[in-house]
């Protein structure tokens, strides 16, 4: 169950902090007057907003997400980790986020110690959200700006060059990898990074063959095209177990 509600950070500024499961109040405000900290730190005068999910269990993480307009541009960040450290680990991610897009610096690093990847074989998990997205339309380039900003590991956009549905996501250090549906060859407009293409085929899967495939090989995503719309779509592992489907907010068939 989620609650939603504004929250004093201590400032001339409130913040709107959204939780999930089981949240100490106390922990809401250390989490809301560290990311007030640290927008300050950057003079950023809008507030961000924040949302909090509980531990499942005895062993498992807490999750802080917050979000804030920089530069007229939506700017994300997420991670786990333990209740009593999430404050400090979430303002960092955010200061780290907001320092590197102010000095113009490359993309963060992958693999990512603070969020490493959900890549676990798994029984099948269900979808529990279906984000009906509209998508980017741009360069390798574009997209990866736009993973990058928002703190994904991968990101589904449809690529410019070929109209086809496509994804970028981080591989290796300072890498980021390209798959589309059917082009396999290097863009042309790719250059600010080092851009690989993922040699294989994506594959064409109904949602419960790309569910049962995710979850026995342990994959943290899987992009395939629809058969029935021929789309292009990115399955992905949330923090909680279960699944969330990112999709097209507007699925026209392609041949």
């Amino acid at each position: 169950m989620s609650t939603s509600e504004l929250w004093s950070t201590g400032t001339a500024r409130e913040g709107e902090c959204t939780t999930k499961g089981t949240v100490d109040p106390i922990l809401i405000n250390r989490v809301m007057r560290a990311v007030d900290r640290t927008l300050r730190c950057h003079h950023v005068d809008v507030s961000a907003r924040v949302r909090l999910t509980g531990p499942a269990g005895a062993d498992a993480p807490a999750l802080a997400q917050a979000t804030v307009v920089f530069r007229n541009v939506r700017v994300r960040v997420q991670v786990p980790g333990p209740s009593g450290f999430i404050a400090t680990f979430l303002a960092d991610r955010l200061d780290r986020q907001l320092a590197r897009l102010t000095s113009g610096a490359l993309p963060r690093y992958w693999p990512d110690p603070a969020r490493p990847p959900l890549a676990t074989p798994t029984d099948e998990r269900p979808i529990v959200r279906r984000k009906h997205s509209a998508l980017l339309t741009g360069t390798p380039d574009e997209a990866v700006r736009a993973m990058d900003a928002m703190d994904y590991d991968a990101y589904l956009y449809t690529d410019a060059e070929t109209g086809e549905d496509a994804i970028v996501y981080w591989a290796g250090p300072l890498g980021v990898r390209l798959a589309r549906q059917h082009q396999r060859q290097l863009p042309e407009s790719a250059s600010a990074l080092s851009l690989t293409v993922n040699p294989h085929p994506t594959r064409r899967l109904t949602e419960v063959e790309a569910v049962a495939r995710l979850c026995r090989y342990g994959l943290p995503f899987l992009f395939f095209t629809d058969p029935s719309s021929r789309r292009g779509r990115l399955l992905y592992r949330r923090y909680d177990g279960a699944l969330a489907i990112v999709l097209p907010a507007a699925e026209g068939g392609r041949s």
